[in-house]
């Protein structure tokens, strides 16, 4: 089976290459606008499910099993996307600091076998609380460049993960890429994990 991954995240690459599952990276172009009036948790589903069926279009044959994800960051009724700039990644930083949020994820399944179509979508959820971080710290994580290209400016994985003393939920969500998820995706389309791996 041919698997595609949809997202140009070296996050979700990583995990997928932990898995030992081969795959085709693919980025897909799918709009992200946000609706009005439109949760945390449909907004990551829509947005997950755009980019597996823009990415499955784009590829012929079968058998065919196209992932893709879409994770936000949430905090008292906002939506904290990826910041545009230092400006912004430090507003979000000090408003992270010393409370808690949530990151959603959405992850989408698209599997093409003998003729056939179907797609299957799941959210994942994860509170993260954070320290209470000084100017000097939020300046000094800016200048590493991490917070710009993260959704809420900062990454659990890499530095990021010294200003979270705790979450609630799946970690590997907070990175981008909830595997508890995916595996039970996997299971309810009736796709057996072990035998996509490279053994």
């Amino acid at each position: 089976m041919k698997v595609v991954l949809a997202s140009q995240s070296p996050r979700r690459v990583e995990y997928l290459r932990r898995l030992q599952i081969p795959f085709h990276q693919k980025a897909v172009e799918a709009d992200e606008s946000l609706l009005e009036g439109e949760s945390p948790r449909v907004y990551v589903r829509r947005v997950s499910a755009l980019k597996a069926a823009k990415a499955a279009q784009d590829e012929s044959g079968s058998p065919l099993l196209v992932v893709a994800a879409d994770t936000v960051v949430w905090q008292e009724g906002e939506f904290l996307f990826k910041p545009c700039n230092v400006e912004e990644a430090r507003k979000m930083l000090s408003r992270l600091s010393g409370s808690s949020h949530q990151v959603f994820s959405g992850i989408t399944l698209r599997l093409r076998e003998r003729g056939r179509e179907s797609s299957l979508s799941g959210v994942a959820v994860t509170t993260v609380f954070f320290s209470s971080l000084g100017e000097e710290e939020i300046d000094r994580y800016i200048r590493s460049g991490e917070p710009l290209d993260k959704a809420g400016a900062y990454g659990i994985q890499g530095l990021g993960g010294l200003f979270v003393p705790k979450i609630r939920g799946s970690y590997s969500n907070v990175v981008g890429f909830p595997l508890e998820l995916f595996y039970r995706l996997l299971r309810r389309m009736k796709i057996d994990l072990w035998s996509l791996r490279r053994e």
